[in-house]
């Protein structure tokens, strides 16, 4: 009998497929890749929200356990992920460079926000307020991850890529049968495929919609990430990533004219150089209205949990949420009341 099946091998799934390993468990994954958020995120991980210059929740320890979850994989997997790059947020105003100053006078942000100015010139881009540095920044490669670590999953025999039939799902009260399989545990990770779900279909899982390029500037020499109505990060040999945009009613993950020329728009007030458009991405972040992840138990069925709704920030998250969602399992640990599903009613 194994110890779980896994249903989506997105940030989520990856994340908790690793906790598994690092606990002597066994696991199946299940996943047809139709969902495609972790493919087209920016992976950026930042500690501070830069609409409000306010602290992202658990900042501290979700970037310690983010740091070295990326770091073994990509030791295990030989590969590189983790770019740690200064996140330089430009100003335009005095009265932004004061609103910076007093939030890096917060204890809990302090350690996120340099309080020097920085005045770097970028060909086309023009600052004349300076910008202010997020330490402690960087982006995580996801195509990398998700491409090398499904071929780890497969080579291992750990992975079956047909899509996950619910009808065909067998509850006991000791454990789960699936596709001849015998399993303790099953965990529902599979982002804003969740609606399809019978048993977590009612959890108010929103989903925006993000578009994002890749982008070639021959004349932008930007060696950070800049953030502004949208970021731009370098990838090296004069490509960058810019995006993303923000759409609540289209829950397709097919790129739009209105999305595009939204994303021109915002590139053209901030380069002043030109750029070509290599590639333009879309895809449903699964997020939810109070800004929490989803993870918990079944109120029915206590074989059967969800880890979702990692929205924009899954890089930072997932790691944290995978760890205590396994606890919680395993452990009995209880889950913060503010990431459990029973705080909704289903």
């Amino acid at each position: 009998m194994l110890d779980y099946i896994i249903v989506g091998s997105g940030l989520a799934g990856i994340a908790y497929a690793e906790t598994l390993l690092q606990n002597g468990k066994s696991f199946k994954v299940f996943d047809n890749h139709s969902q495609n958020s972790t493919q087209i995120a920016g992976g950026l991980y930042n500690p501070v929200i830069l609409k409000r210059f306010s602290e992202v929740w658990n900042a501290k320890s979700q970037l310690e356990l983010a740091d070295q979850f990326y770091r073994e994989i990509e030791q295990k997997l030989a590969i590189k992920l983790d770019y740690k790059i200064p996140i330089y947020r430009k100003f335009f105003s005095v009265e932004e460079q004061n609103n910076w100053f007093s939030a890096s006078d917060k204890p809990k942000i302090s350690p996120f926000l340099s309080t020097k100015i920085i005045h770097t010139k970028y060909n086309g881009i023009d600052a004349p307020f300076g910008y202010g540095e997020v330490l402690h920044s960087g982006y995580v490669d996801t195509v990398v991850l998700l491409q090398n670590y499904h071929n780890y999953l497969k080579n291992n025999n750990w992975l079956d890529e047909n899509t996950f039939d619910y009808t065909d799902l067998q509850i006991f009260d000791t454990h789960i049968e699936y596709a001849n399989l015998r399993a303790k545990h099953i965990v529902f990770a599979e982002g804003f495929g969740m609606h399809s779900n019978p048993f977590f279909k009612n959890l108010p899982l929103d989903g925006t919609k993000g578009e994002l390029f890749i982008i070639k500037a021959p004349d932008l020499n930007l060696d950070v990430i800049v953030n502004t109505s949208v970021f731009i990060i370098p990838l090296g040999n004069n490509f960058y990533k810019v995006g993303a945009t923000y759409h609540w009613d289209d829950k397709t993950s097919i790129p739009t004219k209105e999305g595009k020329q939204e994303l021109i728009n915002r590139i053209k007030e901030i380069l002043n150089c030109d750029f070509d458009i290599v590639e333009h991405f879309a895809g449903v972040r699964p997020t939810v209205k109070d800004r929490r992840p989803l993870l918990g138990t079944h109120f029915m069925y206590k074989n059967i949990h969800i880890l979702n709704g990692l929205g924009t920030r899954g890089v930072m998250l997932a790691p944290a949420m995978a760890i205590d969602l396994y606890d919680c399992i395993e452990n009995e640990k209880p889950l913060d009341k503010t990431i459990n599903i029973d705080r909704f009613k289903y």
